[in-house]
């Protein structure tokens, strides 16, 4: 079964924090020797360099060991700031603050918890912050921040980044310089930022990593230039600052890969989409339609094993209004899973008034029989609720639940989506067929009738699959006799 890139990077947290303990004396005064990747980003002279670009590439301790320089924390005016977009990112477990704690008291940092900041011996600090509203780039308003570090970037908005550059300066003696890690995102603002380092495949271009460029920005737009003299000769008036893009893979993460050489197979595991962002480092590659769902993933097989849990999920049509207005459709799909794969069994799509739609819910739950789970995905607001108590009475003696979902909609299908790419999705040869792999693979996560009706009433089947509240054994088991798939 899938595991989600959030699972992965809480797992990578954890494993280099692994790494620090069985590596590193107490005893210690100096910080960990980085990594040859790691080592050109901390030696990197430009005002702004961004590192990074896939999962497990020492991203989070790249940052770590450049803010806590030798030149920086022996200078009693240096005040460096990290940033996340919001502040449980900082105190996850694994997350950056625990792993600072591994780091910073090797030379002899003071953390003080209530202010996530660190003291060393010569009054230098390092502390950790949040963004989490755009408006939060107003608390530093008067701040001289020498040194600002962006961690995961693709968070962040583009109007925070360019409005905390404006608070990048210092009377230290320290050059203020702006540091940043990522992971690939097509759609980001970030991926512009970076494209002239990127090749029209999406991929990082070897004879550019690490080439600094210059830039202005005039009337939000960016201007770039090989050398400062070219901008400064258009733009008298504006001072050039310097950029770079570092990329890394989980290939430059040797102590890594050396610990836990699973974590490689993990993110081999993921979605096409993600596998070729997160492990290969790709910025073209995007969630389109035939990209989050192939209908080439899946196997049509004439029969299926019995001895199953079977959940049929239904996604509701919202409004009468809607349904008026030729716009939703009332989709239900029939699941189960068996041996670690997924089997799809029967399709339901209906395009009906409420009245008939509670007619369809009835008639389907009679004809499924009580050993079916009868699912539904319950929408906000005290109308969810009263819909929800309403098909739970309609459906009394059935086990009917309704569920609130989590995550928008492409969130919610790439679980299933990865899983398909793995051929552990199958559909049960039926009418419906054609019906169902079309929707599938028409899905991009953009709103689309039917279409966004069949993926979400499918990821819903499948999370339910994944996240039953009892042992599977619990559960009554389901001998599947065959059903016609139906549309009306």
């Amino acid at each position: 079964m899938a595991r989600t890139p959030a699972r992965l990077k809480a797992r990578l947290r954890k494993i280099e924090a692994k790494l620090e303990k069985i590596s590193q004396s107490p005893k210690s005064t100096r910080l960990p020797t980085p990594q040859a990747k790691q080592a050109r980003f901390l030696e990197c002279e430009a005002d702004i360099a961004v590192y990074g670009g896939a999962a497990g590439s020492g991203k989070s301790y790249a940052m770590l060991l450049d803010f806590a320089k030798p030149e920086f924390v022996s200078n009693p005016d240096y005040g460096g700031v990290i940033f996340r977009r919001t502040y449980p990112q900082i105190r996850n477990e694994g997350s950056l603050w625990d792993e600072s704690n591994k780091l910073y008291r090797l030379i002899q940092g003071t953390p003080k918890e209530s202010s996530l900041k660190w003291t060393f011996p010569k009054g230098s600090t390092i502390r950790f912050a949040h963004l989490q509203h755009e408006k939060n780039v107003y608390d530093y308003h008067s701040a001289q921040l020498v040194r600002i570090g962006f961690e995961e970037l693709t968070q962040f908005d583009e109007k925070q980044f360019w409005y905390l550059m404006s608070r990048n300066r210092s009377t230290s003696g320290l050059l203020p310089q702006i540091r940043a890690t990522c992971n690939p995102d097509a759609d980001n603002w970030v991926a512009k930022l970076i494209d002239w380092w990127i090749d029209p495949e999406g991929f990082p271009i070897p004879e550019r990593d690490g080439v600094i460029r210059w830039f202005v920005r005039v009337n939000a737009e960016l201007q770039w230039a090989d050398e400062p003299k070219e901008l400064i000769e258009r733009y008298p008036d504006i001072q050039p600052k310097s950029f770079t893009f570092i990329p890394a893979l989980i290939t430059d993460n040797a102590k890594l890969l050396e610990v836990d050489p699973g974590y490689l197979a993990n993110l081999q595991a993921q979605h096409p989409v993600d596998k070729a962002r997160l492990l290969d480092g790709n910025w073209k590659v995007r969630f389109s339609a035939g990209k989050v769902f192939s209908r080439n993933w899946f196997e049509i097989v004439s029969e299926v094993p019995t001895g199953g849990v079977v959940v049929r999920f239904w996604d509701l049509a919202a409004t009468a209004a809607d349904i008026r207005a030729s716009s939703y459709y009332t989709a239900g799909v029939l699941m189960t899973w068996y041996k670690g794969v997924f089997y799809v069994l029967d399709l339901v799509t209906a395009q009906l008034s409420p009245g008939e739609t509670d007619q369809l819910l009835l008639s389907t739950a009679i004809s499924d029989g009580k050993k079916v789970l009868v699912r539904w995905e319950k929408e906000g607001g005290s109308a969810g609720v009263r819909d929800a108590e309403h098909i739970k009475g309609l459906l009394q003696g059935f086990n009917a639940i309704a569920v609130r979902p989590l995550g928008d909609k492409l969130t919610r299908a790439k679980p299933l989506a990865s899983d398909a790419s793995q051929g552990k999705v199958k559909l049960l040869l039926g009418s419906w067929n054609d019906r169902y792999l079309n929707a599938l693979h028409d899905f991009d996560g953009s709103p689309k009738p039917l279409t966004n009706d069949i993926t979400d009433a499918s990821s819903g089947a499948y999370a339910n699959l994944m996240d039953l509240s009892r042992p599977i054994e619990e559960y009554p088991t389901f001998t599947y006799s065959g059903l016609k798939g139906r549309h009306y």
